[in-house]
């Protein structure tokens, strides 16, 4: 039978403990990192979520508790009482490692069974055994010291929000299916047969409700679902800190989440960020590749079409002839890693993202190397070299095609080449905005124009006339946070004019049915008296990876799906019984 607290109360955490406390009787609580018995002599390494402390056992302990302790496995979960004293051989590797507790009275609260996999930062586990077995994952120092700090990060974030005037409110959890980009998580009702609700892909139309309703600066920790193919970086749940603010304008919105990533990154990482340089999304393609660039390294894009305009070579020449460009990028000293081998690769990576090929100018001798050659004279190389700044060692590479497809591409060989090369420095954040995005993008695949933030956004007041004539120039009111090339947060100024709303609407290709079924009791509240107003959302998941430095979200959540959205600890989704399904009037197939 294992033994219960009754007497005994924890004065301490482990971790906590110090030469501060030398000479106090203290009680602590946790598990068994590890247990080492010499004869005459015991120790065990005692762990909670603040670190580790050493308990001694030796001939002055009373022989049924040193009895008790030579019992005592990893994982077991003791309380233990004991005077604390200074160690005679220190341990640098802990805090703790000063000082140990001599116990007087042992209670082992619940045995344990070895474990799957040695619970230390050290050990090597396959991410699936990891899952399966989350909860003792979980003990792991690094795991826990990531949760702590999630915790640390939305403390400051309801903080300094809440210092600011915003209210927290919480909004449905069930709501209407409105499918736009993601698919919705279904929840059928059984009160209404043949209904559903959706899970909330996120709070966007009911924050927007609140500020009909007077609530001006709003702000939540929402948990969103979204039924998505899963990567590195996305999970079917997540946490999204969500804000609203009215009467406000764009600039306001942007001071406003500058001020809170200043404060966070100030308060978790003890690093100052300064003002935060601006592009536009026109701008970053063009000089990056990318609306989310990595301004860690330099690499630019260079726009060549007026340089070699009348070139014989027929890849740029059609490129030119149909509207295209000639764009490049050059990788300054990396003749001798960007071997023709590595080239070829480099060209293969290119046309696999969409570029007919690749070609280049390689000046590792004293001749550069142009595959490109015989349609240039040695006099026009020469110029264009040195248009580009070249010197012998650099390697020039170059795509011909539409932009849509040139600054993609060279963006991608960008970021290849930034990581091939030891381009990107570690430890440095390099935060941006973006702004006036293109309010349509054009979908090949319907063969339509769909909303690239979403319907709700307000277009550039001087974009309004180009609406109905030229979609494509339409730009945005929206504006993204990037860092070191991930977007971190998008948000908007809102559309409040509901007759603007609804042109929005049908230029998107919405029938007067669809509107009025998927958005309609939105356009009917804007009738009653809309203030201007914006937002924002972030998620919270992602900006704790970033922090930590982690590849995968995976590590700074909890209870994680896998790869194939399952929870390997619960092992769902799982089956229902046949009685479930009646109550809810559905059969399965």
């Amino acid at each position: 039978m294992a033994e219960t607290m009754n007497g005994l109360k924890r004065t301490s955490y482990c971790g906590k403990l110090s030469k501060a406390n030398v000479g106090n009787s203290e009680v602590v609580c946790g598990w068994v990192q590890k247990q080492r018995d010499k004869g005459h002599l015991i120790f065990i390494d005692l762990r909670d979520r603040t670190g580790v402390v050493q308990l001694v056992f030796d001939d002055d302990t009373n022989r049924e508790v040193f009895e008790k302790a030579a019992s005592v496995h990893a994982e077991y979960v003791l309380i233990a009482k004991g005077l604390v004293r200074q160690r005679e051989a220190v341990n640098t590797e802990i805090s703790t490692g000063e000082i140990e507790i001599h116990v007087e009275e042992l209670r082992i609260l619940s045995k344990a069974q070895t474990p799957p996999f040695e619970i230390t930062d050290k050990s090597k586990v396959k991410e699936e055994l990891r899952l399966k077995y989350r909860y003792l994952d979980l003990r792991r120092k690094t795991l826990q010291e990531k949760m702590i700090l999630r915790h640390q990060v939305a403390k400051v974030t309801r903080d300094y929000f809440y210092e600011n005037d915003f209210l927290e409110i919480e909004t449905p959890m069930l709501i209407k299916s409105t499918p736009e980009g993601a698919r919705d998580y279904l929840v059928p009702s059984r009160i209404h047969h043949g209904k559903f609700y959706a899970l909330p892909q996120s709070p966007q139309i009911y924050k927007q409700l609140l500020m009909l309703s007077g609530f001006d600066r709003y702000i939540q920790l929402a948990r969103c679902f979204r039924d998505e193919d899963l990567r590195a970086d996305r999970q079917p749940e997540f946490t999204q800190v969500d804000l609203e603010m009215s009467f406000v304008t764009q600039e306001d919105i942007m001071d406003m989440l500058e001020g809170y990533i200043q404060r966070l990154y100030r308060e978790i990482k003890g690093i100052e960020i300064g003002k935060m340089p601006r592009l536009t999304y026109r701008e970053a393609m063009e000089r990056y590749g990318s609306d989310k660039p990595d301004t860690r390294f330099e690499m630019e894009i260079v726009n060549l079409s007026e340089q070699v305009k009348g070139t014989s070579f027929p890849v740029f020449a059609d490129a030119l002839a149909n509207g295209g460009s000639v764009r490049c990028i050059v990788a300054k000293d990396a003749a001798a890693t960007l071997t023709r081998k590595a080239i070829d690769k480099l060209t293969e990576q290119a046309k696999g993202i969409g570029a007919k090929g690749l070609a280049y100018i390689r000046w590792a001798d004293e001749k550069p190397n142009c595959s490109f050659a015989k349609f240039m004279s040695e006099e026009g190389l020469t110029a264009l070299l040195h248009t580009l700044g070249c010197q012998q060692g650099d390697v020039v590479l170059i795509v011909a095609d539409k932009d849509r497809v040139v600054l993609p591409v060279l963006g991608q060989l960008r970021l290849t080449l930034g990581k091939q090369l030891g381009l990107i420095p570690e430890g440095k954040y390099n935060f941006l905005w973006i702004t006036e995005f293109p309010f349509f993008e054009w979908d090949e695949e319907s063969q339509s124009w769909l909303a690239m933030h979403h319907p709700f956004t307000m277009p550039l007041e001087e974009c309004l006339p180009y609406i109905d004539s030229d979609p494509g120039s339409v730009r945005a009111q929206a504006y993204d946070m990037v860092v070191n090339g991930v977007e971190l947060l998008s948000g908007s100024i809102r559309i409040t004019d509901y007759e603007l709303q609804q042109k929005m609407f049908e230029a998107l290709g919405l029938t007067e049915e669809e509107i009025e079924a998927k958005f309609g009791f939105l356009v009917e509240a804007f009738k009653y008296g809309t203030p201007p107003h914006g937002g924002l959302a972030y998620g919270l998941d992602r900006l704790v990876m970033l922090l930590t430095g982690e590849k995968s979200i995976r590590e700074v959540i909890a209870f994680p799906k896998n790869q194939n959205a399952q929870c390997m600890v619960s092992e769902a989704p799982g089956l229902v019984d046949e009685q479930q399904l009646d109550e809810l009037g559905l059969k399965l197939k």
